[in-house]
């Protein structure tokens, strides 16, 4: 190996010879030119001694300036005690893993998803089986999106959540803000149990101190508000389908969801039954009906004003059902003291004295009633359709007391039919049994 000294300007001018030549520049600076039959290749060398061993390092440099650059930092590194070549490669795995993490940050940001695609996502998964997904739907569009749709979701916090909330509460319906953080937080768990996020922001808000305390409503219409009920409902300006929908939730003890998808293949006239199926009760059972004489004349008289020969309650093309909520909005209507613009001037028209009232109230009622007539529980319970909550009681005891639950319906409707028909003085108001 030949290490003859050259002047830096006869650099350029190096020849390749057989042999490698390795030509000193100062400082522990070499100059590499291999030989022919390694292509003659020129590369620019540093030598040094660390802790007693004799070591060398290849500089990346495309020129001579530029070498004698790196010669003088490397050895200002030897001073400060450290090896260039242990440096070297600590600086390529610090560029690599820079690189990594860029990849990977890009990676996150790629699979990054806002509020809005988590919710169609959550919709499309978990809310699918749901009967009330139009209705989450729905209030997610109008009071969750708007303010949490843009935000990617591992960005949302306490503060974003309780910000729809509180303007929720603003707006008086403290109940609907509840139902929704419940909603809310069930999304944000269905992220957390698919690794879209790792905690979740509603995790420490507490339902009650955020939003109100649940409450159960009692409202129950006395035998005289029935009665007044009788005599306000024709001056109401109601639909007549409503009219009838109000007598048979009270008369049936049926939700008023139920009764708005009723079709009228459902309700036999001859046996006098109405089928609720199984994807329209509340509990996914299945519910069948014994109508009283009362009941059935509200459906012999929607029968005859019906446009449509599938549903009960028609919506305006006759392509369905009426929404869920058209007869309780309708009813709702008719119990303010303020007239709302483009809204039925009879606002007043179904006041009680015993305060608001809603469907859900007349199937209480119904109950109420029932157990005044001294129909047993359990039979209300079945009237009712409710799911027992005993296990015990729900595995072994299956009767399904049709009998008994057919005998309480005609009770009531008897009763009902006296209540609406007669005037005072021939009626005896019962008192809790």
């Amino acid at each position: 190996m030949a290490t003859n000294r050259i002047k830096p300007l006869t650099f350029k001018h190096l020849k390749p010879t057989d042999k490698e030549q390795l030509i000193p520049d100062g400082g522990n600076l070499y100059v590499r030119v291999r030989p022919v039959t390694d292509g003659g290749a020129v590369s620019f060398r540093f030598f040094y001694r660390f802790e007693g061993k004799q070591k060398w390092l290849t500089l990346k440099a495309d020129d001579l300036p530029a070498a004698r650059q790196q010669r003088d930092i490397i050895t200002q590194i030897l001073k400060d005690g450290i090896d260039p070549n242990l440096e070297a490669k600590l600086k390529k795995e610090r560029v690599r893993k820079q690189q990594l993490d860029e990849q990977e940050a890009l990676t996150k940001l790629a699979a990054r998803v806002t509020v809005r695609d988590l919710f169609s996502r959550w919709r499309d998964t978990d809310l699918i089986n749901r009967k009330d997904v139009k209705e989450v739907v729905r209030m997610f569009e109008k009071d969750v999106l708007p303010i949490l749709g843009h935000l990617f979701v591992e960005d949302v916090r306490k503060g974003h959540v309780t910000q729809v909330t509180d303007l929720l509460k603003q707006r008086g319906v403290n109940h609907l803000a509840r139902n929704i953080l419940k909603l809310m937080r069930q999304m944000f768990r269905f992220a957390v149990d698919r690794d879209i996020i790792e905690f979740d922001p509603t995790a420490s808000l507490s339902v009650t101190k955020t939003t109100t305390k649940p409450t159960e409503r009692d409202r129950i219409l006395s035998e005289l508000e029935i009665r007044a009920l009788a005599r306000q409902l024709p001056e109401a300006n109601l639909l007549k389908s409503t009219e009838c929908a109000i007598w048979i939730a009270l008369s049936t003890l049926c939700r008023i969801g139920e009764l708005s998808k009723a079709k009228f293949s459902e309700i036999d006239f001859n046996l006098k039954t109405w089928t609720i199926p199984e994807a329209n009760s509340k509990n996914g059972k299945a519910h069948t009906i014994y109508l009283s004489d009362f009941a059935l004349e509200q459906f012999k008289l929607l029968k005859l004003i019906a446009k449509s020969e599938t549903w009960v309650f028609a919506n305006r093309d006759n392509s369905s059902h009426v929404c869920e909520k058209s007869i309780s909005i309708q009813i709702r209507g008719r119990q303010s003291a303020i007239i709302l613009s483009n809204r039925s001037k009879d606002s007043e028209a179904l006041i009680l004295t015993g305060g608001k009232w809603t469907p859900h109230d007349l199937r209480r009622t119904g109950a109420t009633l029932m157990g005044n007539l001294l129909i047993q529980p359990d039979v209300i319970e079945k009237c009712l359709n409710h799911t027992e909550e005993n296990k015990v009681k729900r595995i072994y005891q299956r009767q399904e007391l049709k009998a008994e639950q057919a005998d309480a319906w005609r009770i009531l409707g008897e009763r009902l039919g006296l209540l609406v028909t007669m005037d005072d003085s021939n009626v005896v108001v019962m008192h809790k049994a």
